[in-house]
């Protein structure tokens, strides 16, 4: 594992973060904040490797790995987002999740589940690795919209 991490952290420590935890973290990052907390999980480009690459990139993690990564579009002036990967890509299972604070009820954010299959769409073989995306909400916090091209993703 890449272990580059600035500071120490106690024997036994565990990463489990919930998904409104994985928001905090995410927002942080999106807004440059120069908290040690953000530095807990990588930045890497998911798409610029193979999914069984990406363990040895992570912090922490034995069976999931966190990540920030860039959201590209697949079009320069399009909104779909482009998930081919080096031998694959990545395909959206369902609609957007969203992700509830736990003390206001309020939409904090919104997670996506995502599939690899290797080859080219649409003729693909689907594989084990899965992956939730997440994103921010803009400002009039609408659970559909994303406030910046970041996301954090649990690979498993």
């Amino acid at each position: 594992m890449n272990k580059t991490i600035d500071f120490s952290l106690p024997p036994g420590f565990r990463f489990h973060p919930t998904d409104e935890e994985l928001m905090f973290y995410l927002k942080n990052k999106v807004s440059s904040s120069t908290s040690q907390l953000a530095s807990l999980i990588a930045e890497t480009d998911l798409y610029k490797l193979n999914p069984w690459e990406l363990p040895d990139k992570a912090y922490f993690g034995e069976s999931e790995w966190f990540f920030f990564s860039p959201r590209d579009r697949k079009y320069p002036n399009g909104v779909r987002p482009n998930r081919t990967a080096t031998s694959g890509y990545w395909k959206a299972t369902g609609k957007d999740k969203p992700i509830l604070s736990s003390r206001a009820l309020q939409c904090v954010g919104v997670k996506k589940a995502l599939v690899f299959y290797k080859g080219r769409p649409p003729k693909g073989t689907k594989t084990k690795w899965m992956m939730d995306e997440y994103r921010l909400l803009n400002t009039s916090h609408q659970c559909t919209s994303n406030k910046r091209s970041m996301r954090v993703s649990p690979i498993l």
